[in-house]
């Protein structure tokens, strides 16, 4: 047995993991084909990224040049998304980052990164439900009809000084309702999940894509210049901003900052990896499906972006639902209530995959003994899905949507996110080494460059958020470390072997 302080990098035994993933009794169904997963993946990716926040990036901090940010995100997510790619392919199991991490980096660094994907998923999924309220209150005002302020929007907003402070709202109602809806659906089994996400994706994307078509005709080139009016910059080093400039609240503004807000719309394509262990043949379909979605949600993203600062200023794009508002200020009101809707089931996708993922990171931690696996780890007789890890997923998530504002969790999520990335990507150099001779259906092209390139796009997306995000980001990490070292660390299946 490994002593107290070399347990803690211990890591899990290529062969164990391989084990596992041929192992009856409490596995998940193969069910997924490269469709579904590719459709998850987008699922995942193409919601509020286009159809919430892309208006408030614009206006607030990169004009038309948000363009660009798109694409220095998907630069960063490319590289990483490669990464997963490699790893889903050797470790076919749930887990996502955090089993990649165990196998490579130790236990202590797997609880770290499962930890934060936790934040990830569940932060981000309240985002969206966030979102969702939004989209669909904006449905109910095309009839006219309006909820009662007590229960229409988040509890707290943040003030002029960047202080919360009370909106008179008691509960965001609808954000609160969409999330108990999809934890059921969730609960009901993976195969009707999968279903239900791909109707969902395939009015969505033919949403997008309309937007894309018909929009073009109302575009003025005009209101692309200036093309970058807060510059190309927006680099932030612990709250300093380098090559660039801040706002009034001292938040960096640029096409480099724009990068790390607009980094948000891509948060989900590595969900896919999440279900690998659904997945019938997981080392040749999830990296399709990984890179497919990534570079699907792109293009269109780039489009659309290209499209909706073209036809409205962006001066005039920070409202709730950017791209109907768009298309109501040329006269297509009909369209207006169609993009409205496609939001709704864009969003209500994301949320679905989202809350998907973040119970498949639970799954695979407590099956290890990091959290109690009576719990975390109990899959449902009949419908062999972790329902009871759904159950608090949903009850979780929905607290944070229920009276916490999008802007705050935007930001939160994404520096979460980035750092898994960072630590995915060190990985595969780790693996590269200590496992020469494994196994490798798909391998990262060019190593150790695009993994190093990896780390170093997602560092710098991080320095260029706001500095207040690092504190939040250590905070949470320290009440896992807490729950870490006081179960984990004593339950640890491996660690007690």
């Amino acid at each position: 047995m490994p002593g107290p302080s070399s347990s803690l990098f211990t890591t899990k035994p290529l062969a164990q993991l391989l084990a596992e993933a041929e192992r009856g009794g409490e596995r998940l169904r193969r069910v997924l084909g490269p469709l579904q997963l590719t459709a998850l993946g987008i699922g995942a990716v193409i919601g509020s990224g286009i159809f919430v926040s892309t208006g408030a990036i614009a206006r607030q901090t990169t004009g038309p040049a948000l363009m660009l940010s798109y694409v220095v995100a998907g630069l960063a997510c490319l590289f990483a998304g490669l990464c997963y790619c490699e790893f889903a392919g050797m470790v076919p199991v749930a887990g996502s980052a955090y089993t990649y991490a165990y196998a490579t980096l130790g236990e202590l660094f797997a609880w770290v990164i499962g930890w934060d994907l936790t934040l990830e998923y569940a932060v981000s999924a309240a985002t969206v439900a966030d979102g969702w309220s939004g989209y669909f209150q904006n449905v109910l005002g095309i009839f006219g009809v309006a909820l009662p302020a007590s229960m229409n929007g988040p509890v707290v907003v943040p003030g002029p000084a960047g202080a919360l402070v009370a909106t008179g709202s008691l509960i965001n109602l609808p954000a609160l309702g969409i999330v108990l809806v999809v934890t059921v659906v969730l609960v009901a089994g993976i195969r009707e999940s999968a279903r239900i996400n791909t109707t969902l994706v395939v009015v969505k994307v033919t949403a997008v894509l309309f937007v894309i078509v018909a929009g073009a005709f109302y575009v003025k080139t005009a209101n692309w210049h200036p093309f970058a009016p807060f510059g190309f910059a927006g680099l932030n080093l612990f709250g300093h901003t380098l090559g660039g400039r801040a706002n009034a609240a001292g938040q960096p503004v640029g096409m480099l900052a724009g990068a790390a807000l607009a980094f948000f719309a891509y948060i989900g394509f590595d969900s896919v990896s999440t279900q690998t262990e659904e997945a019938k043949h997981p080392q040749r379909d999830v990296p399709l499906a990984i890179l497919g979605s990534l570079l699907i949600c792109t293009a269109l993203y780039i489009g659309v972006v290209a499209v909706l600062t073209g036809m409205v200023p962006y001066s005039e794009l920070d409202v709730a639902a950017p791209v109907a508002d768009a298309f109501r200020r040329v006269g297509l009101r009909w369209a207006q209530f169609v993009i409205a809707l496609a939001g709704i089931a864009g969003i209500t996708s994301v949320l679905l995959v989202t809350m998907l993922g973040q119970t498949r990171v639970l799954l695979a931690i407590a099956r290890d003994g990091l959290l109690p696996p009576r719990f975390f780890a109990a899959v449902h007789a009949r419908f062999r899905t972790p329902w009871k890890s759904t159950l608090a997923t949903g009850a979780f998530v929905a607290l944070l949507a229920s009276f916490l504002p999008i802007s705050v969790l935007l930001l939160l999520v994404n520096m979460g996110t980035l750092l898994a990335f960072v630590l995915v990507c060190g990985a595969v150099l780790v693996m590269r080494r200590t496992h020469p001779s494994a196994a490798r259906p798909f391998r990262v092209p060019l190593v150790p460059l695009v993994p190093l390139l990896g780390i170093g796009s997602c560092l710098l997306l991080m320095f260029s958020l706001p500095a207040v995000n690092w504190i939040r980001l250590f905070a949470w990490l320290g009440v896992g470390l807490l729950i870490y070292f006081t179960y984990g660390r004593t339950h640890s299946h491996l660690a007690g072997r």
